[in-house]
């Protein structure tokens, strides 16, 4: 568990550093005001999940498949109102920033549903290698 909170610090720092990046060379035109708040919401979402998934596992280990999918479906529909909800208050009468919002939130979704299962297929690979069975 500890080896994935620290990963998932690394990887956040690094992110956020090249958000920073991006901001100071393009502003507002490439990244959206709104990049930090996303970017901590998304560093909690998979922590969030991550935990979720870890308790459940520890509870039952055979539900693990069950916890990981109730978990992406969560972290999915928690996207998804935050996208809506952006829309509703306005964010669609932002114009341009809309866009970068919009891509910056799926960008950012991506990125870290991916680190989530870079993770896990990692930590799997030790119990995937079956032991040789020679006669």
């Amino acid at each position: 568990m500890t080896r994935f909170l620290r990963n998932l610090l690394i990887f956040s720092v690094l992110l956020g550093a090249g958000i920073y990046a991006l901001r100071l060379q393009y502003g507002a035109a490439v990244v959206h005001p709104a990049a930090d708040w996303l970017l901590l919401f998304f560093v909690l979402l998979t922590a969030l999940t991550f935990w979720l998934t870890w308790r459940a596992f520890q509870r039952d280990p055979e539900s693990l498949m069950t916890a990981w999918f109730s978990t992406t479906a969560l972290r999915l529909v928690l996207a998804l109102v935050v996208v809506v909800t952006y829309l509703v208050r306005g964010g669609a009468k932002a114009g341009h920033s809309t866009w970068t919002f919009l891509g910056l939130f799926f960008l950012l979704y991506f990125l870290y549903t991916g680190f989530e299962v870079w993770n896990v297929v990692t930590n799997l690979r030790p119990f995937s290698k079956q032991p040789s069975q020679e006669a």
